[in-house]
């Protein structure tokens, strides 16, 4: 399966503008089986009282399913969405075929004031598209290992952020470190540019289960990450160095 992750410079509060920005980026972008946006690709780390989030998904889902049919692509990303009163950080994925999954941020950023507007998600959600099952995660949530524990149901962890340059350390190494503990690919998306808060240098990349950088993108500057997903390679070495088998089993609340 061949794989782009989007390094993208968010316009901040502007979802038409986002979407209208995208669409010429989409133009040139070549084939895939799976395009990645990151978290809040159409507004902007929207978690301060007064930032604009999407006010239902009627829009941002026309849009995606629009370009998965023009691309015969899946595509994926977050989007800061109204809920009720209160939002939810929501990761799309949408096939060509029009079907929607979706994933709720469990762990919320009580740091940065997400917990304050938004209602965290309480389900483990893992996609299967041809042929490879991926893993749902919004930035936060990489640092929580237990949640993520591969249950033999994943061949791939996808997580899009906007993971500032500040803490970049921390994305770099958790990314890998839970390729190699979870024996699986991982794709990491994340943003650059800035917002009100943050400044954000990117580090997009998509890394092996040996925990091998194997895709990237320049820091501080848009465009793609590419690479194919073996699973052939994966099953081999899973088969071969079968670590997950003496895994801890834990109990989730």
């Amino acid at each position: 399966m061949k794989v782009k992750l989007f390094q993208q410079d968010i316009l901040w509060g502007d979802p038409e503008g986002n979407r209208a920005r995208l669409d010429d980026i989409l133009v040139g972008a070549g084939e895939a089986d799976l395009f990645v946006f990151p978290e809040m690709f159409t507004t902007g780390f929207a978690t301060m009282e007064g930032a604009t989030v999407e006010q239902s998904d009627d829009a941002v889902l026309s849009w995606m399913r629009e370009k998965a049919r023009q691309k015969n692509a899946a595509i994926a990303g977050s989007v800061a969405l109204r809920t009720g009163e209160k939002c939810a950080n929501r990761l799309f994925f949408v096939t060509p075929e029009g079907e929607v999954s979706w994933y709720d941020k469990r762990h919320l950023f009580y740091y940065g004031g997400e917990g304050a507007r938004f209602e965290p998600g309480r389900e483990r959600v893992v996609v299967d598209f041809r042929g490879v099952r991926f893993l749902l995660l919004v930035c936060y949530d990489l640092r929580f290992p237990v949640w993520i524990r591969n249950r033999d149901d994943y061949d791939a962890i996808l997580v899009v952020a906007n993971w500032p340059d500040a803490r970049a350390l921390a994305w770099n190494t958790l990314l890998q470190a839970r390729a190699i503990e979870n024996q699986c690919y991982v794709l990491g998306c994340n943003r650059v540019g800035s917002d009100p808060a943050c400044n954000y240098t990117g580090y997009t990349k998509i890394v092996n289960p040996y925990g091998v950088i194997i895709a990237s993108v320049p820091d501080n500057s848009e465009g793609f990450a590419c690479a194919e997903l073996d699973l052939g390679f994966l099953r081999a070495y899973s088969r071969n160095f079968p670590v997950l088998e003496n895994a801890d089993s834990f109990e989730l609340k």
